[in-house]
């Protein structure tokens, strides 16, 4: 139970942090957003739980592939403020185009062969 708490705490930290510095710099807070902490975070509890090499390579290469789809909302949520649009339908617009990425990414791999 321990464990658990840890690890809910420095990844609540984490996410703090970044809208804290987002508040005096936010180039810099996304440049600590972009770091991939949650995915190396996830690793090492995963390593810690499990140990195993190949469910790390495994969550790994996921990770890359899934990372490709979420980017493009990354250029539209600014497009969209910028011409006036509302935060909260341009959040929601950005969420939705990700899924529909999403989806299109885990079809176009498995045609491929490459089932995540």
């Amino acid at each position: 139970m321990l464990y658990l708490v840890v690890k809910s705490l420095l990844s609540g930290v984490i996410v703090a942090a970044v809208s804290e510095i987002a508040r005096r710099s936010p180039g810099f807070a996304a440049l600590v957003a972009s770091l991939p902490l949650v995915s190396v975070l996830g690793m090492i509890w995963l390593w810690r739980d499990t140990g195993d090499a190949q469910r790390i390579a495994a969550h790994s290469e996921a990770t890359f592939w899934y990372v490709l789809p979420s980017l493009p909302m990354f250029l539209v949520m600014p497009a969209l403020l910028r011409r006036g649009f509302d935060f909260w339908p341009t959040l929601l617009v950005g969420c939705l185009l990700t899924v529909l990425l999403y989806a299109a990414m885990t079809y176009l791999l498995a045609r491929a062969g490459l089932t995540l």
